[in-house]
């Protein structure tokens, strides 16, 4: 059974709260939830993983390695601004999936741009949590 990190970056915690008119009125644990059941469908094994704290996102990538098959991550704001969490998935050189409940190349211009995609072999903007699935299930087929 395919091992995948699930990595969500800062603020995701406070889906529900957050602009619900941009990233919906679920809540972060009914996200969770839904992560876990599309991956069972899928026969993965997940792992999620939450932390406002990029140092601490790059101590999880890092650690990863040789433990997972794969990392599907939503970097949230990091996306346009963290060049060590790129430089952390190049080291352990795992598959990635990049995924965002928003549509970035939609947003504000400094959005448009993901430090994550020059490295991710795909990435899924704005299909909310259903791009969550999509991560997976591209990672399943890996």
């Amino acid at each position: 059974m395919k091992k995948i990190l699930v990595i969500n970056g800062p603020n995701l915690n406070m889906l529900g709260l957050r602009e619900p008119a941009l990233y919906g009125a679920q809540n972060f644990e009914a996200l969770q939830a839904f992560i876990r059941s599309s991956a069972e469908a899928l026969g993965l094994q997940v792992e999620l993983f939450q932390s406002n704290h990029e140092g601490v996102i790059v101590d999880k990538i890092q650690a990863a390695y040789g433990v997972f098959d794969g990392i599907l991550i939503n970097p949230a704001a990091y996306t346009h601004t963290s060049v060590a969490i790129l430089d952390a998935l190049k080291a352990v050189a795992l598959p990635t999936a990049e995924v965002h409940l928003t549509d970035i190349s939609t947003r504000e211009d400094f959005r448009k741009f993901s430090f994550v995609s020059l490295y991710a072999q795909k990435t899924i903007c704005g299909k909310g949590f259903d791009g969550y699935k999509e991560g997976l299930e591209f990672l399943a087929q890996l």
